[in-house]
């Protein structure tokens, strides 16, 4: 497993040597997928760094669950905490299905397998034994 680059720290450091070994050894993560998979981590480290501070708010609101909160004038305002825990909770889940780490896209992996169309193709062939399926030229419908 490659060095994280150095922005990857923390939480996000924790998920790149977590998660990434077990990737790179099932041949999910390669050489080209090091921005991706570092766009993951950082964005997982985020996500989970703005859902503790959130989490710490709503211990001492029992009322609103930091849902809403005062601005510097005294009005009630959304939470900015709840949109950024939105937003990378977001991020996380679409970097992770490109990796096949959500069980959804683990579904479609499994569900596209290969089997023989039906009726058979013309290009049946044309990939994998290294045969080739003569095409018949248009208009000799008879050969």
């Amino acid at each position: 497993m490659p060095e994280p680059p150095p922005f990857i720290c923390g939480y996000a450091s924790d998920e790149w040597w977590g998660i990434g070994p077990a990737l790179l050894r099932l041949g999910i993560l390669t050489e080209c997928d090091i921005a991706a998979f570092s766009a993951y981590c950082h964005s997982y480290g985020q996500w989970r760094m703005a859902a503790e501070s959130l989490a710490r708010m709503q211990a001492g609101d029992p009322v609103m669950n930091a849902q809403i909160i005062k601005s510097k004038y005294g009005d009630a305002v959304a939470n900015p905490l709840v949109s950024i825990v939105r937003k990378h909770a977001g991020d996380v889940v679409r970097y992770a299905a490109e990796f096949g780490l959500t069980s959804a896209a683990r579904a479609r992996l499994s569900a596209g397998g290969f089997a023989t169309p039906s009726p058979p193709s013309k290009f049946d062939g044309l990939l994998g034994n290294g045969t080739v399926v003569p095409i018949k030229p248009r208009g000799d419908e008879s050969a």
